[in-house]
């Protein structure tokens, strides 16, 4: 006998550890649990806040997803093939786009959104209008298998 998958269950245990996480950092600091601020504030790119308590949130998120992968592994993608010097510049414009609006997708997304903030909303909304016009450029380019 075979059990029915569980596919389902570990994106929402994933969102719940997320939410509770966001929550419990705002309730418990009266902080937001932006990830790229708090990696500006714990290495000192930043004004204000603890930054040890900001080192320990991310240090809680490596943690969390060193356990998550015990628990359920998954293959990672892999950059093989990609030249070193293209992903260190896709880093850097990813950090940049993220000191420039204020924060990531998913902490506009995550904790912006659940805020009602104004700005996490047109911010979440720009997201996720360029995602889909840059995979309408990307297939126009390289055909509907990219």
């Amino acid at each position: 006998m075979t059990l029915p998958s569980l596919a389902w269950y570990w994106p929402l245990i994933g969102g719940l550890m997320i939410g509770t996480a966001a929550g419990g950092f705002l309730a418990l600091t009266g902080r937001i649990a932006g990830v790229s601020g708090l990696l500006a504030n714990t290495l000192g790119l930043s004004r204000g806040g603890d930054r040890a308590l900001s080192a320990l949130f991310l240090a809680g998120l490596l943690v969390s997803s060193g356990v998550a992968l015990a628990v359920k592994p998954i293959s990672l993608p892999s950059p093989a093939g990609s030249p070193p010097m293209l992903l260190i510049l896709a880093g850097l414009l990813v950090g940049f786009g993220t000191r420039l609006g204020s924060g990531c997708t998913s902490g506009h997304g995550v904790c912006g959104l659940a805020r009602l903030s104004p700005r996490s909303l047109v911010a979440t909304g720009m997201f996720m209008l360029m995602g889909m016009a840059t995979v309408a450029v990307v297939r126009m380019i390289m055909g509907d298998g990219a």
